[in-house]
């Protein structure tokens, strides 16, 4: 890897060209002057949203099951995103998702990681959740690209000091409890929160695959059922301290921890089955995995505020890392047919880890009734794998070091970017906001197993646009466009064959490209009565597009690799409904038409389908909240979630959907009674079907359905205001 020069680093401090706070295109009678930075929230519960013409912005504080809910529960609500009970999160469909933490990338939210994170963090400690499908030049293409998930955490500025405490108590044994507070006096601040969590999803897998000989044809049957089970415990506190140093300068810095456990037992049965249908080969094999994860991450920001009104500098350097470690312990055991002593038992030890460092600078002043935004990135993505295979005889218990099963790999990403951008008021209903972002990306990899080292370096431009229109008070048209670009991950590009278990083994590609997505977006912004309505046409194209591919590579052994494949299309109208139906019943609902077609252009037949294919289907997905509030203040609330059909590059997903129940009952202002009860009917189910010419295969999956958590939210502190005999205020202790 290149070291750069300390000169050349200097010179990105220079501006550049960057993304502008869009909100400043939106123009109302008479036209707003909106400060940069400040963020106009939308209220899930009930308010008219006043989104910028780059993002929604949800308010998901409101929602009545956030006290003893995660992060992976409060992103279920949002519109058009939907998380499996193992954290991955969809947008439109769409898997190709950073998920950011006030603005920037994070080592827990990489990779594997994300999962458990989402499922581990507090939704109290969210104050809102930005949804940005069009992303614009501020906005890098590290982790992944695509559209953008942002949580803003929680920060309370008001004077005085502040806390909340929270305990709940799950179905079989779960629980989680969370504290939180902060203070604020004078040029000090200073918040934190701590939480720990045992909770966790037991699940049950069942797989039936048809393997088609390419040259015979002949069919040939395996099956193969999972049951996994194990709670696991997580920790974790993190802690801001801001200093305002005069009148135009505030420093603020902040430390996180969190760790998390992860053991389980498995019972894995594997069956083949002859040409006539009789059982050829059935055994089982146990395993039990211990480990666990760590993540620390550290900030610190100045901001300046210039002679000009609005006129803002600002300067971030954040370092976060995660530390994974997974030990596994194998015992097979045949019913049919038998085991090679030495291959009998296997136990492995898995230690990963990601470390991002990444540096920002950024100006931004008003011109007139313009607005420029300019800014620098320098960032640093390191990715370690090391895993090591041993068999143990069953005879002797010896041990014996498997080179086939053991991988050491590492990965380095360097970024260095430029962005800026321009926003234009036109007149007093017309506002455009133009963006550039140059990125220089150099990647190495090194393949230690085999000795193998090799490098990439990506140049690349990416412009945006956004125009908006005010027609009315009520009423908003906005248009966006972006580029973004996919750059492949350290798993993608990893070439050794891990050894998943008897049936299926992953590897890498080395050789992928990023893939580039062009995307549009039309939005209609109103209010007919009560109800402020969304809707929003898009258009997305996916070229050189990173998908999975499965072929065999034995009789019963499925390799899943990625290669690039085509080109994939998604357009769709989306909608969203927020409201007041009576005066203590609120709805929230969306949804989202779709169709999606791929275009798959195959290196040979033996790739599992056609060497051309074209797959299409449409789709429709979408959440629905109703929220009641009870005469004593408390809530209850309905949600549904359901997710449309979504295509693969060899097969789709089936849709499926949950119900959720919160009941929130107010004892006094301050203490509150919650209670969740997630999946109430007991259906969700993930199925995934695979069908090509060379392979047919159904994968269902069940988790923990119906979970019910009840617990108690208590919240103190504050300075409340009471008016003196002038009029003047004064301040008094509340609770």
């Amino acid at each position: 890897m290149k070291h750069l020069p300390l000169a050349a680093i200097a010179c990105l401090a220079l501006p550049a060209v960057a993304q502008t706070v869009a909100a400043n295109v939106v123009v109302k009678k008479p036209p707003p002057v909106v400060a940069a930075g400040i963020e106009p929230v939308v209220n899930v519960s009930a308010q008219r949203p006043t989104n910028r013409v780059d993002r929604q912005v949800y308010d998901v504080k409101s929602d009545v099951g956030a006290s003893n809910g995660s992060a992976a529960d409060a992103l279920a609500n949002i519109p058009s995103v939907a998380v499996d009970p193992d954290g991955t999160v969809t947008l439109r469909g769409s898997t190709n998702v950073q998920v950011l933490i006030d603005g920037k990338p994070s080592a827990m939210l990489q990779g594997d990681n994300r999962g458990n994170t989402l499922n581990a963090m507090p939704a109290e400690d969210i104050e809102s959740v930005e949804v940005i499908n069009n992303p614009g030049a501020q906005f890098g293409n590290e982790a992944g690209g695509g559209p953008i998930l942002n949580l803003v955490m929680r920060r309370t500025r008001k004077a005085g000091g502040y806390g909340a405490l929270s305990a709940n108590a799950g179905s079989a044994g779960r629980y989680n409890a969370s504290a939180s507070g902060s203070y604020n006096s004078g040029r000090l601040g200073v918040q934190g929160t701590a939480h720990l969590r045992h909770d966790g999803r037991n699940d049950l897998a069942d797989a039936a695959r048809v393997r088609i000989d390419p040259v015979t044809r002949a069919a040939s049957r395996t099956s193969q059922a999972t049951r996994n089970q194990g709670l696991n415990d997580s920790a974790g506190l993190n802690a801001t301290l801001t200093y305002n140093l005069g009148e135009k300068d505030t420093v603020t810095s902040s430390v996180a921890f969190m760790e998390r456990g992860n053991e389980r037992d498995a019972v894995n049965r594997y069956i083949s089955f002859g040409g006539d249908g009789s059982v050829a080969h059935d055994y089982a094999r146990t395993s039990r995995t211990a480990g666990g994860s760590k993540s620390v991450s550290w900030d610190a920001r100045l901001d300046h505020k210039g002679a000009v009104s609005g006129e803002l500098a600002k300067l971030d350097m954040r370092v976060s890392s995660t530390a994974n470690e997974s030990n596994n312990a194998y015992l097979n055991t045949a019913t049919l047919g038998a085991f090679n002593p030495a291959d009998a038992r296997g136990r492995d030890a898995s230690r990963t880890g990601t470390t991002i460092v990444d540096v920002t600078g950024d100006y931004e002043r008003p011109l007139g009734s313009s607005f420029l935004r300019v800014g620098y990135k320098v960032a640093s993505n390191k990715n370690t794998f090391d895993t090591r295979y041993l068999n143990i005889d069953n005879t002797t218990l010896e041990e014996r070091p498997n080179g086939a099963r053991s991988n050491r790999f590492a990965l380095h990403e360097m970024n260095l970017a430029a962005y800026g951008s321009y926003t234009m008021r036109l007149d007093q209903r017309w506002g455009l906001v133009g963006g550039l972002r140059v990125e220089r990306t150099d990647l190495d990899i090194a393949q230690m197993t085999g000795a193998l080292k090799a490098s990439n370096h990506y140049l690349n431009v990416i412009s945006s646009s956004f125009i908006s229109y005010n027609a009315s008070e009520d009423t908003d048209f906005r248009f966006s466009y972006a580029r973004r670009i996919r750059r492949p991950g350290a798993n993608d590009l990893n070439p050794f064959v891990v050894y998943r278990d008897e049936f299926n083994v992953s590897a890498g590609n080395p050789n992928l490209k990023p893939t580039t997505t062009d995307a549009f977006e039309l939005a209609y912004e109103t209010k007919f009565g009560p109800i402020d309505t969304n809707l929003r046409g898009y258009y997305r194209k996916d070229s050189g597009l990173i998908s999975e591919r499965k072929l065999f590579i034995g009789e019963t052994v499925l390799l899943t690799t990625r290669d690039n494949a085509g080109t994939n299309r998604a357009s769709g109208l989306e909608f969203t409904l927020r409201g007041k139906l009576m005066p203590r019943l609120t709805l929230n609902a969306s949804g989202n038409l779709a169709y999606t077609e791929q275009r798959i252009v195959n290196p040979g037949a033996n790739a599992g389908s056609s060497p051309d294919s074209k797959r299409s289907a449409p789709s429709f997905g979408g959440n629905a909240r109703l929220r009641y509030d009870l005469p004593n203040g408390g809530q209850v609330q309905l949600s549904v979630n359901a997710q449309g059909k979504a295509l693969s590059r060899q097969g789709y997903r089936q849709p499926n959907a949950t119900a959720n129940l919160s009941l929130r009952h107010a004892f006094t202002p301050a203490l509150s009674l919650v209670m969740n009860v997630t999946d109430v009917f007991n259906t969700n189910k993930i199925e995934t079907i695979t069908d090509t010419h060379l392979l047919q295969e159904t994968n269902t999956r069940r988790s923990d359905g119906r979970l019910v958590y009840v617990g108690l939210s208590y919240r103190f502190g504050g300075v409340a205001q009471r008016r003196g005999p002038a009029g003047a205020r004064r301040s008094q202790p509340s609770t």
